[in-house]
């Protein structure tokens, strides 16, 4: 049998419990013994009790718990021949040849070293005494499986590292807090947030806040007098009618010289040059603290289950894999290969060749820095000379999602530094029928990107085939070249009948772009859609205060959640709060289904379990409802247990957009705004939508993209992520003898 040992190691990130519960537990299903290391490497070099085998319910509750449960150290020992060659030894006495370590580039490194040596260090042992050759040739290799830990997210070969989303979240409510006292009192704040030399997080932050100035150590101010140019802008703000100022600094922000810039050094500037109240706030390891996000929650279960899939399917003498995302995929690239290429970021910064440290970052990475220098300016730059001004509209349709403000914000600032003219539409296609616009400036936006709802208003009701003639003599009088439709599956119903319309109206005939928003992530041309993060983050809020009020008693819960005929909801919730059950219309409802839901609870209870949480999609089934399934367990759980119902309903779509919902936002609009520029000065109509489709940004035409979806149920034919249904449902089941108290 196989024995593979988890550790986490370096500084703590939330998600690495998520990741330790899912490569015990995928462990276990396939059939190996796995141990916990406990304290990192010096728990390896320790040994004894800091090297124990779990049992399935050794990971139960702590799916939701910040931290690592297994715990964290520096390790001087780990870092001499003599302490490694220990390390080896504990491993042989436990049987375990296959590690999971969770960490940064030194931790990952420190593996691969460990790997390395591995032959001679045992050779060592051998002639110490201390194995015989027969043990030696039973663990002939040691494999080696990497997932970065780490809030900094500077680590090459994945685009997000665990723990970086849920830092996010820290500093992004931390900022958005901090901003209404600074806007109360007309103050400046200076907010550093942490990255060591990475300034994913202050780039990151600085876009889901609508911050006014960021300093990051790959780009730094491209003027010695950086100082000044920095009071210019924020000046212009405050004259241009901003109440307040923030600057977020990363930790390891510099000037182009090299030179550290610290937080009370900007705050000294700010007082003295712009004679204003300046304030610094040092988040600190709040950042590293709290719950884990729902995004966090899921990507490092799928990376564990991976990482596991990895150990016992490679290659005995493969070499060692770091598992991480591309866009919305698990990847394996070559463990050293991103652990040089992230010391070569390093190395250009030290350096000082900032350019090449920003190429180094990514694609995305330079895109974000190149869209948050347009939307942190006081005032757009000047209309180009020569160029035709283009007239822009811009509306929200269909069902509330949050981040439509977000992109609404990102598309007019976009647009108007681009020269164009940028009018609001009130109240979806009504009110471009009605003719209710009004020209954006600069400041209209301000502060929209931190907002829930809909400034401009946004609604379902269908359109009579009087509103298509009205809407194109509004299109008519304003002169319009492009339209952006921010929204959902009426938005979409809507661009295709005018683009079905068009010999009847040929004011149809410009370019029209979908940026798709909906909690559904239904959508075509697209695998995320802006909204269902922050309804997954509501969701799991929701599930975790029902999860504390459910396990004071034997009860067990059933919770419906929003997508109409789509459970990416469900499902995706499921994995994230580790219930046992996901009802998605998609597979339907059995009475089989029913039936074997009963055993299991049954069971459970009857040998101590407390708690049950089911997850319904709100179309799972039109006779198995909510309330049917509630009192069908409460039938025939009898005294066993409790039963409740939850229906979370429409605070799925309230509250503040999160930053993951924010960044896409600003991301698509700016895709959008170039597409339509472009687009109308070739003089070409298409109606496309925009979206992600696994690691990649598309703009794909609306009728192409529509022959991959299903207009009935109102969701794609493919859908990516029901291939990971059987793995929650694997992960959420009771286990070989275990029906623990928390999920």
């Amino acid at each position: 049998m196989k024995r593979i040992g988890v550790l986490t190691s370096g500084g703590d990130a939330q998600g690495m419990n998520a990741a330790v519960r899912a490569v015990v537990r995928a462990g276990l299903d396939r059939g190996a013994e796995v141990y916990a290391i406990y304290e990192g490497y010096q728990g390896l070099v320790e040994g004894g009790v800091a090297i124990r085998p779990m049992t399935w319910g050794s990971v139960g509750g702590i799916l939701q718990q910040g931290g690592t449960v297994i715990g964290t150290a520096r390790c001087k020992d780990f870092r001499e021949r003599a302490g490694r060659r220990q390390a080896v030894r504990n491993l042989f006495a436990h049987g375990i040849d296959g590690l999971v370590v969770i960490g940064g580039d030194g931790s990952l490194t420190g593996a691969d070293i460990l790997r390395t040596e591995w032959p001679e260090l045992v050779a060592e042992l051998v002639a110490r005494g201390e194995l015989t050759p027969e043990q030696a040739a039973e663990h002939p290799r040691l494999a080696v499986v990497g997932l970065v830990g780490s809030i900094d997210n500077d680590m090459q070969g994945t685009d997000i590292t665990i723990g970086a989303d849920s830092a996010l979240h820290r500093i992004t409510e931390a900022v958005d807090a901090i901003t209404s006292t600074a806007a109360s009192h007309q103050r400046c704040f200076v907010v550093e947030v942490m990255g060591r030399n990475a300034g994913y997080l202050a780039l990151m932050s600085a876009i889901a806040t609508g911050a006014d100035w960021v300093l990051i150590p790959e780009s730094p101010p491209d003027v010695d007098n950086w100082e000044d140019k920095m009071c210019e802008v924020l000046k212009a703000g405050r004259a241009a009618g901003r109440r307040n100022s923030m600057v977020i600094v990363a930790e390891g922000a510099l000037d182009r010289n090299g030179a550290k810039i610290s937080a009370d050094y900007v705050q000294q500037v700010l007082v003295e040059r712009l004679q204003e109240d300046a304030r610094v706030t040092i988040l600190g390891h709040v950042q590293r603290g709290g719950s884990p996000s729902a995004y966090d929650r899921i990507m490092s279960t799928l990376l564990g289950v991976a990482a596991v899939d990895e150990l016992l399917d490679g290659a005995p003498d493969a070499e060692p894999q770091l598992i991480g995302v591309h866009g919305n995929r698990v990847v394996r690239v070559p463990l050293m290969e991103c652990v040089r290429k992230t010391h070569a970021v390093n190395d250009a910064i030290r350096a000082n060749d900032f350019a090449l440290a920003a190429k180094l970052r990514g694609r995305g990475f330079e895109e974000s820095f190149h869209i948050l220098r347009t939307l942190v300016r006081a005032l757009p730059h000047a209309p180009r000379p020569g160029i035709r001004r283009l007239r822009l509209a811009v509306l929200n349709a269909s069902g509330l999602a949050p981040g439509m403000n977000a992109a609404v914000r990102a598309a007019v600032r976009l647009a108007l530094d681009r020269g164009h003219y940028v009018f609001g539409v009130r109240n979806s296609f009504h009110g471009l029928a009605e003719n209710d616009l009004f020209e954006f400036d600069w400041m209209s936006v301000n502060g929209w990107a931190r907002m829930g709802g809909s400034e401009l208003g946004t609604t379902r009701r269908t359109l009579a085939p009087s509103d298509y003639y009205a809407i194109a003599r509004t299109i008519e009088e304003r002169k319009l070249d492009g339209l952006l439709v921010i929204g959902g599956w009426s938005g979409y119903q809507t661009a295709l009948q005018m683009l079905k319309s068009r010999e009847n109206f040929p004011a149809f005939d410009i370019p029209i772009i979908l940026l798709p928003s909906t909690i559904n992530n239904n959508l075509p041309g697209t695998e995320l859609c802006v909204g269902a993060d922050t309804a997954l983050n509501s969701i799991v809020d929701a599930m975790n205060k029902i999860k504390q009020s459910a396990v004071a008693s034997q009860r067990c819960f059933v919770v419906e959640v929003m997508g109409k005929y789509c459970g990416y909801l469900a499902l995706m919730s499921m994995i994230a709060t580790g219930a046992e059950r996901a009802y998605l219309h998609e597979r339907g409802i059995t009475l089989d289904d029913l039936r074997e839901d009963v055993r299991l609870l049954n069971t459970g209870f009857a040998e101590g379990k407390r708690l049950g949480v089911m997850i319904r999609n709100e179309k799972a089934h039109p006779i198995y409802t909510t309330d049917f399934i509630a009192k069908l367990f409460e039938a025939e759980g009898g005294d066993l247990y409790e039963v409740r119902t939850a229906v979370l309903g429409h605070l799925q779509q309230g509250g503040d957009p999160t930053p993951f919902d924010r960044i896409l936002a600003t991301r698509y609009a700016y895709r959008c705004i170039h597409y339509l520029e472009e687009k109308a000065y070739a003089g070409d109509n298409e109606v496309a939508c925009i979206g992600v489709t696994g690691s990649e940004y598309a703009i794909t035409p609306l009728l192409d993209a529509l022959r991959g979806y299903d207009v009935t149920l109102e969701r794609p034919k493919q859908q990516w992520w029901l291939n990971l249904e059987q793995m929650a449902r694997m992960l959420a089941q009771p286990g070989p003898g275990f029906y623990g108290e928390a999920l």
